[in-house]
């Protein structure tokens, strides 16, 4: 890469810091001046409110999804954000799927969750590797398509490796696609129409995985459905580091339905589901 492109980047990865940076400050703004013109019990009591207030937390959480996603890829090729602890790797998948299960319910998919083992530790990221499922599903509800709906989590443990997978039974991806699915951001011509956004989602994926060592492998046959496969190292860490406190890039609101904010419809933001 020329000095010139390096130094391009590096200028771009410093604006979409500073976009996600607004954008957050300014959200916060928003949903508090939300959060007082229709408060949840107002809300409760008046169905019409609550639906209007609910397109309104909608494009709330899209838009904080966003930026998170922004302030992510300033820093896909950064120095690693994980922060590696010996953690239940089948029960933080576990945990994480069946809190997606209403927003699935919404959709009218049947979401499920596979393990033959009741529990296995390895040192992970507990809240990457949340972000990377419930981007994963968020990109597999996205595009599930019509007819039979189902989405599959499941976690295999090898000798060497833990294995996190998601598969869908959607439209799937067409092979001259699948080569370029982790750099379609870059090239304004292959983004997708609102709310799919920006196509971050695998890049950012695939740069958690790396972050724990591992690895990310996409298959998928058009009018099928696709599979994202993460592969983990099968290891601990001997001294458990302190745990630290960073920001919390779901803004203290409730994280998968900000990581899921794309694929649900306007029903998930009503004052019930947000409880």
């Amino acid at each position: 890469m020329s000095e010139h492109n390096c130094e391009r980047d590096r200028e771009l990865e410093g604006v979409l810091r500073q976009v996600s940076a607004q954008l957050r400050g300014s959200l916060g703004n928003i949903y508090g001046a939300l959060s007082r013109i229709a408060p949840p019990e107002a809300r409760d009591g008046d169905g019409r409110m609550d639906m209007d207030a609910a397109v309104l937390c909608q494009s709330y959480y899209r838009i904080l999804r966003l930026a998170n996603n922004l302030a992510d890829a300033a820093n896909l090729d950064g120095p690693s954000a994980a922060r590696l602890r010996n953690e239940d790797i089948v029960g933080l998948c576990r945990e994480a799927t069946e809190r997606a299960e209403v927003p699935a319910e919404l959709l009218g998919i049947a979401l499920h969750f596979k393990s033959e083992r009741p529990g296995h530790v390895i040192a992970v990221d507990g809240e990457r590797i949340e972000r990377l499922l419930l981007n994963l599903l968020s990109n597999a509800f996205k595009f599930i398509g019509t007819g039979e709906k189902r989405v599959t989590v499941e976690v295999r443990v090898g000798r060497e490796q833990v294995e996190l997978s998601v598969s869908d039974t959607g439209v799937g991806i067409a092979p001259e696609l699948q080569k370029t699915v982790f750099d379609r951001y870059l090239h304004t011509d292959r983004l997708d129409p609102p709310p799919h956004g920006l196509g971050l989602g695998l890049p950012i994926c695939r740069r958690i995985a790396r972050e724990h060592g591992g690895s990310l492998l996409l298959t998928s046959e058009a009018g099928r459905g696709t599979t994202v496969t993460v592969s983990l190292p099968n290891r601990r860490e001997k001294v458990q580091p302190l745990r630290t406190y960073l920001a919390d890039l779901g803004g203290g609101y409730n994280r998968t339905i900000v990581e899921l904010a794309d694929a649900l419809p306007k029903q998930a933001f009503t004052q019930k589901y947000l409880d």
